[in-house]
This record gives structure tokens, sequence and C-alpha cells, in this order.
């Protein structure tokens, strides 16, 4: 007999800055492999590579391994910055992750200047000590000049940063007005008394969203959320949904928008502006006292905005808080308290679910007029947002389990359930602070990790846990096969109510539209589209996710880099091997290094997430106060390095 052949081990490398790396397996239930720096090879981040075990995973301690040889390279080309010498020149990656320079010869050098950030094409991978060589093949301008910082952004992620003319010559033909004769089995809306509104931030262009709401004779609410029927103007087939499969999604980048559909749709007859007659797929809801959905239907409707509102005003109308925008909007006032009422219900019922109200905020960042950050803040959110928050999750719920009741063929927004090894390391942790997340028979229930974010709710540690949970869990992707999700509590869920920005919300318009019309061939042609379009929509939603926060590291960094001496107060937001991380009131946050913690040597402690001095005894935790002095900040090198002020130390 011989011998049978050992199966290879193959993965995506995926490289950490100080060396190592894990390879990430291709049967995704499988954990991740560890790679030490000396077992790397000539692998890069994101290549395909073939790896052999070399020590098996012992209890909670990975596997480790070795990677053979690459199979498959992930970049061929590589955005940098141009360091020119006399004979030759050099490329230093954006990408940290890309673990060398990229040597550059002189007859390869093109026109490009020092400093210049530029695309390299690599012509030879980097291989025994020797860096990577590549040729220069689009010089993008200055590091210094207005918009160079966000383009190189967009070159390093491949983004599509032009329509291409094909796709904006259909674009260019759809009328920008509602034809009549297109109004055939529509529900008309627009002569109705139903006060219809937008209600979004004040310099949102693309509205796809709008609510009605009113109550019927049983004291039930009705709520009406009317969104943009895109896939009436994009056709399955087109050069409109050809480029909007291959976007996937739009990309925000504070002064720029890379959206997934031309200005003609996007901004124009798809935009539900305020007076202007517009088709929508519209989605009424009974729902009761307790705020469950009793009953629901979904069709096409032409509607009219009543009015555009911002959260702004709202907040102003529903807390009482500004006169003058009260007396403005006096005949909606009614209106506005209503879905104050009905969110609070729909929010409460939720909670009681195990909803998980992460409340980490996020971060706004102004830019002047040449682009460069010159503010930074926390982004506030108020229950104005929160109305439109709870009434578009419920949309998105109704739908959903419609058609997964229909048995039709459909693409689900799917959060499963964390990995219960990652819960029992969390609670190492939460330990700490007295608290544990229950496990039951081998699962968890969303509403374990509800009852801790309610306990530390108001506490100093409530940002720190809140950011831990958030680790904790597994990211959300589209699937074609319903498996819930996890941080809504959610039995159902889908994304529908974003259209213009989302390509699997566009495609589900386009089932419900012909699901009525439906054959088997038809039927057929949704199923192998919905797993086709839910794969290629979470990688591109993966890509614009990286970009963006690129994008914010960028600005911060930027923003940072003339407050050099500068002391501020901040709070321990994660503890390293390496150091310690921390972050400003305004969402900056910097790495404190060892060397940058005074003369004391510290011991890290994995479990409890802390540091102690060896000879001081003194310990850092997550979520303590610290006082910091800003040491660097570098856009180029997307970084911000602080260093810890002791008590009673001169400035």
């Amino acid at each position: 007999m011989g011998k049978k052949k050992k199966q290879k081990i193959i993965g995506i490398f995926r490289a950490n800055e100080k060396g190592f790396g894990f390879v990430e397996l291709e049967e995704k239930e499988k954990e991740d492999i560890f790679i030490p720096s000396h077992f790397v090879g000539t692998a890069l981040n994101g290549d395909t590579v073939e790896i052999k075990i070399i020590v098996a995973k012992k209890a909670e301690k990975r596997a480790e391994g070795k990677i053979l040889k690459v199979l498959k390279r992930e970049k061929e080309s590589v955005v940098g910055t141009f360091q020119k010498s006399k004979n030759f020149g050099f490329v230093v990656p954006d990408d940290k992750k890309f673990n060398t320079d990229i040597f550059i010869s002189k007859s390869n050098c093109q026109k490009a200047k020092n400093q210049d950030k530029v695309v390299v094409e690599i012509l030879k991978y980097p291989e025994k000590g020797k860096n990577a060589e590549g040729k220069i093949v689009e010089v993008l301008g200055n590091v210094n000049q207005a918009g160079i910082d966000m383009l190189s952004v967009i070159k390093e992620f491949d983004l599509p940063n032009e329509f291409p003319e094909p796709v904006l010559k259909e674009a260019r033909k759809i009328p920008q007005t509602i034809l009549e004769k297109d109004i055939k089995n529509r529900v008309d809306l627009r002569q109705k008394e139903m006060n219809i509104f937008t209600i979004d931030g004040e310099d949102a262009k693309d509205l796809d969203d709008a609510v009605w709401i009113g109550k019927n004779k049983s004291g039930n609410y009705l709520l009406d959320v009317h969104i943009a029927d895109v896939s009436y103007y994009v056709k399955k087939g087109s050069n409109l949904d050809n480029e909007a499969v291959f976007r996937g999604t739009s990309v925000y980048m504070f002064d720029r928008v890379i959206p997934m559909l031309p200005f003609e749709l996007s901004n124009g007859i798809c935009s539900l502006n305020a007076g202007q007659d517009r088709f929508a797929l519209s989605c009424l809801m009974e729902i009761d006292e307790k705020g469950k959905v009793i009953a629901s239907d979904v069709y096409k409707s032409v509607i009219r905005v009543t009015e555009r509102m911002s959260y702004t005003d709202v907040n102003k109308i529903i807390t009482n808080s500004d006169e003058k925008i009260v007396k403005k909007y006096e005949k909606y006032v009614s209106d506005f308290k209503l879905m104050e009422e009905l969110a609070h219900v729909l929010k409460n019922r939720r909670m009681k679910d195990g909803y998980l109200n992460l409340d980490i905020p996020e971060s706004k960042i102004t830019l002047d007029e040449k682009g460069r950050a010159i503010q930074i803040q926390k982004y506030e959110t108020t229950f104005a947002h929160e109305i439109i928050e709870q009434f578009m999750l419920t949309a998105n719920e109704t739908i959903a389990e419609k058609f997964y009741w229909l048995d039709f063929p459909f693409i689900y927004r799917v959060h499963e359930e964390p990995d219960l090894d990652k819960v029992k390391e969390l609670n190492k942790f939460l330990w700490n602070f007295g608290l544990k997340i229950h496990i039951n028979q081998e699962t968890v229930h969303p509403t374990e990790f509800a009852k801790v974010l309610a306990e530390v709710k108001g506490k100093p540690e409530e940002k720190v846990v809140s950011n831990l949970l958030l680790r904790t869990l597994k990211l959300a992707k589209y699937e074609n096969q319903n498996q819930g999700h996890f941080g809504i509590a959610s039995k159902f869920y889908c994304h529908f109510t974003s259209p213009i920005r989302r390509y699997p919300d566009l495609f589900i318009h386009r089932m419900i539209s012909e699901y009525s019309e439906a054959d088997e061939n038809l039927k057929a042609q949704f199923e192998a589209d919905s797993e086709k379009y839910a794969k290629s929509s979470s990688e591109c939603e993966t890509i614009a996710t990286k970009a963006e926060r690129e994008a914010e590291s960028i600005k911060k960094a930027e923003f940072m880099e003339d407050k050099i001496g500068e002391e501020y107060e901040a709070i321990i937001s994660s503890i390293t091997p390496f150091g310690m991380f921390a972050e400003l009131e305004n969402t900056v946050e910097g790495l404190i290094r060892f060397e940058n913690m005074g003369k004391e040597y510290y011991i890290y402690d994995e479990n409890k997430k802390q540091l102690m001095g060896e000879h001081t005894n003194r310990v850092f935790k997550i979520g303590d106060p610290v006082k910091i002095r800003v040491m660097e900040a570098s856009k180029l090198l997307r970084r911000i390095d602080f260093e810890l002020v002791e008590e009673g130390e001169k400035e």
C-alpha cells in the first residue's frame, strides 16, 4: 500500500507590522495559524500561501506554522512615497504590512520627484534579504499637495474613482422627472393627506429613505418606510447594474464620496427630494404597543416628500428646546412626537430581546478648503438619529422575515454567534469588574452581552468594555441563507433601506419587484445571483471599510502634527505586550511605548489586560485616566505616538 498523500494546508497570509503574521485557512471554521517572523519567508500581506504545522494547537494557544511557498500574490502594484537618490530611488509603501521598501532603478523612476506619492508595479518580489524591485507607473503628486493623501488611499485600495463612459451615457439618458405613463401598477400616495418626511444630516445629498407615521382605530401604530425604487432605473445586466455590482457600496472619505451609482441617480431621480415626485418601494407595518409588527405589506408606490428634515431640527422639536424651530414646523410637531413615542416602544422591545446597544462614538473630522484636518470631535447623536435607526431596523427585519417564509431566494444580513473561545477569553477580563457572560449548553444569547452593557452604563469602564465586546463579536456579512443577526437580536434581518449606496439593497428591491411574476427559471436565476452578489458585496464592504479607516488614520495624524509637545488628559484604550494605547476626548488615539513610560520596567498580564511595574507595582488598566504628551505624529506613517507625563513632572 502506498503512503497516504498529505493534504495541503492553504490559506491567506495576514502580516503584522512587526514581521510575524497569521494564516486564515480556506476552511473558515478553523482557527488561524500563527506564523513566527522567521517562518514567513517571502510571503506578503494578502498572499495565498501553502504552510505546514510546526507546533500543534495546545489548549488556548494557537497552532504555529511555516510558510512553504507563495501560491498567489495579492498585489501586483502598491502605493507609496518616492525617495530619490542620484542614480536610483526607493518607494516606501503606505501599507506598513508590506514589509519591504521597493527599489526603483533610474530607468524606472519616470518623472517622479522626491516625496511624490506614486503607484509602483512590482517587478521582483523580496527574497533572501533583497528588497522588492519595481517600476513607477503613475505619479499622483507631492505628499503635501491638497487631496493627494485621499487619492493615495483610493489608489492603495484600487477603488474606482471615475465611472466608465458607457455607464455615464446610460445614466444621462434616464429622465430626471417621473413620467405619468410609468405610474401604472403603483400605489399613488401623492394626493393623500400624508406627511412624508426625510430625516438626515444637514449635508446629506442622497436621500433614499422617507417615513410616514399614524395610528389606527385599534390604537396600533402605522409606520410606512418609503425607500427609493432604484431597481426601476438600474436594470439587470445594464452597464449601470454591472458597475454597481463591481463597486458593491459607496465609500465615504470626508471631502469626497466614491458613489455606487452616478450623480444622475444618487443625487437626482432616485433621491427623495422634498416636493418632487419619486418612485419608491414602500413597507407598511402595523405595530402594537409592545413593538411587535402584527401586519405588514410591501408595495410599489409613487410619493412626494412633504418636508426635508434634519436630525438637529427634529431633535429640537421632540425636546422642545428651540421655540423658533418648533414654531417653524408647528403643523408637523404631532408627527415627530408620535415618531419619538414609537421609537421608544421599538427600542424597548429590542433591548428586552438582547439588542446590543454599543455606544461607541464615531469621529467627526472637519477639513478646511485645502482638505486639511482642522477639527476632530465626537460625532454627536441624538434621539432623532435613534428614530430613523429604529424605523429602518424594523423595515429590514420585516422584509427579511416576509421573504424567508415565502421561501424565495434572498440576501440576508447575517451576524453569527461569537466563538465561545473568544467569549471565554473576554470573561477573563470581565472578571476584573465582577462581570461574566454566561454560556448555556455551548451557546451564548445576545441578552448576556446586553446585561454586561447595562451593568457598565455610565461607568468609567463603559467605553473599554463596549470596545472589547465589539472585538469579541464576529463581523456581519451578506449570505443567501438566513442565520439571524446576533447584534440586533433578530431571527431575520436584511439590508433593504439603502439601495442608492449598497448593492444587496438594490438586488433585494429587484427580487421584490419581480417576485409575483417569477417562474422557476427566474427563481433559479435569483438563487444563483443571490449567492454570487452576497459574496461580492461582502468583499466590497470589507475593502470600503478598510479604506475609510485608513483615511481616518491619516486625517487624525495630520491633525496632531502641529501639536507635538502638547499635553492632554486621556483614557487607556488598550494594553499590548509593547505598550498601551491612550485615547483623547476627541477620539484621537496614540501609542505609549514602554520606553516612553518612564524608567520603570512593566510586565504585561494578558489575562487581566494590564501592565504592572516590576519595582513600583504600579498598575495600568484599560479605562484608567492618564496624562500624555504628544511625541510624534505623521500622516505619512499614519501614526501617533504619546509619552506618559508623570505627576509633578516639569514641562
